[in-house]
């Protein structure tokens, strides 16, 4: 990769009081705390927008992080992403404020229908003339499991297996139910749509079975940009067969580059180019005008970083009960039902060994991907370099102080990446795929397998 290719960038969010920092909505600044009003996401969105990020990235959990010793007491005493609301519900209000920025939605699919769910996103890209994308996921928390009335969340790969599936579902029902011309909104002659160029879809999977007509007609997108975040052995498979645009973290330049290798590797055995997914990784930055103030600001945040919470957190992700270590005891693989990825490289893959005390510090051990503290001259040297080192093609900038620290990053380091011809000045027209992809068009590509499904014209 040239040093010259512009970066992409997603605002990465929550619908939550805590996000990846625990304890940070106790910040006097942070208004985070309004995560449920409309006017926090609003200003947030307008703050994106105007720094010409491509997106905003929504996280979302389905489930109460209760790994941790006391089980969700923790959690709930120190906002560790609980309470947590749908985050599908506070997009609408955000396009009607924007007119380019993108939104990336985390929805837990294994705890969906395929019929219902192709509905919830069609609407979506209706409404925001066609700026959606899916972060696909399977879930990770036994809790969401036992909520929603199971015994136990299926085991890691098995979940992939039922991805697979529910995928093929919603693509027959975006792509194949309408063909693209089958509305006419005729007012004369009183047809809306041509009945026979819409079709119910049968599909009966080993894990769903979906037989009707979808309820929306055909989208901006029809499908909505595709996101995953998965990075096992079997995760990398997964987004390499149906991803366009992949979440990534790695605490070091080779450990994120054999990853961005290994995708786009394997980009081949499903019948696509590398080029055709958009890998993004994980990032925390603190910048102020000057080295030394952004060093002042990097202390003043850890000092709100809850270190218990924090520790709850990685629990969760982990499934590693994490009360039961001393803080300065290494931390050792453990096999686990949970991110598997991350669980790898915070030990198999690891430098140094990672001690239970750094996981929970503000801190390039405990952020589990690149820590950025400076100058906008430093950040964007840095940015440059994770790039130009890894393969990289663009960031999620990690929420610390809300806005605070997107607001800082659009006043400063943009300027900065445009200046070095690495950020864009402009946006593109066009869909979020468009946007984001130069030269594509509004659907899916023909390489991508949803397009078997699709309805000639």
């Amino acid at each position: 990769m040239t040093s010259k290719r512009e970066l992409s960038f997603n605002a990465f969010n929550m619908t939550a009081p805590g996000h990846n920092w625990a304890g940070l909505w106790s910040h006097p600044r942070d208004a985070s705390i309004n995560y449920n009003t409309l006017d926090y996401w609003v200003e947030f969105a307008k703050t994106a927008e105007r720094g010409l990020l491509d997106g905003i990235f929504l996280a979302d959990v389905f489930g109460v992080y209760d790994v941790f010793g006391d089980g969700a007491d923790t959690a709930l005493r120190h906002g560790v992403q609980i309470p947590n609301a749908d985050p599908t519900l506070v997009v609408s209000a955000m396009a009607l404020v924007t007119e380019h920025l993108g939104f990336g939605i985390t929805a837990n699919l294994t705890l969906d229908h395929p019929y219902h769910f192709a509905r919830r996103f069609s609407t979506l890209d209706h409404l925001t003339r066609g700026r959606i994308g899916w972060n696909i996921v399977t879930g990770y928390l036994e809790s969401g499991a036992r909520g929603m009335g199971f015994d136990a969340s299926r085991a890691h790969d098995d979940r992939y297996d039922v991805a697979d599936d529910f995928l093929t579902a919603v693509y027959k029902l975006w792509e194949g139910s309408w063909a693209q011309d089958a509305v006419r909104r005729d007012r004369i002659s009183g047809t809306f749509a041509d009945p026979a160029k819409v079709r119910a879809i049968d599909h009966d999977g080993p894990h769903y079975r979906v037989h009707g007509i979808h309820l929306s007609e055909p989208s901006p997108q029809r499908t909505p940009l595709l996101y995953q975040a998965g990075a096992s052995k079997r995760g990398r498979a997964f987004a390499a067969k149906h991803a366009e645009a992949i979440f990534l973290n790695g605490q070091t330049k080779p450990m994120l580059a054999e990853t961005v290798r290994a995708i786009r590797l394997a980009t081949k055995d499903f019948g696509r180019a590398p080029d055709d997914i958009k890998l993004f990784a994980g990032l925390n930055i603190i910048v102020a005008p000057t080295r030394g103030e952004a060093r002042d600001l990097h202390e003043e945040y850890s000092r709100h970083v809850d270190q218990r919470g924090q520790l709850a957190l990685l629990s969760g992700w982990t499934g590693i009960d994490f009360s039961q270590f001393a803080p300065d005891q290494a931390l050792q693989y453990v096999e686990s039902n949970a991110i598997q990825s991350m669980v790898e490289n915070l030990t198999k893959r690891s430098d140094v060994p990672m001690r239970i005390g750094d996981l929970a510090s503000l801190s390039p051990a405990g952020a589990r991907a690149p820590f950025v503290v400076g100058s906008p001259q430093d950040v964007a040297d840095e940015l440059a370099d994770w790039a130009r080192e890894t393969d990289i093609d663009g960031f999620n900038l990690v929420r610390l102080v809300a806005p605070e620290s997107l607001a800082a990053f659009v006043d400063l380091v943009v300027p900065e990446l445009q200046s070095r011809g690495l950020y864009k000045t402009a946006y593109r027209n066009g869909t979020l795929r468009e946007k984001l992809f130069a030269n594509a068009a509004a659907l899916l590509p023909v390489s991508h397998p949803a397009a078997q499904y699709r309805q000639p014209a």
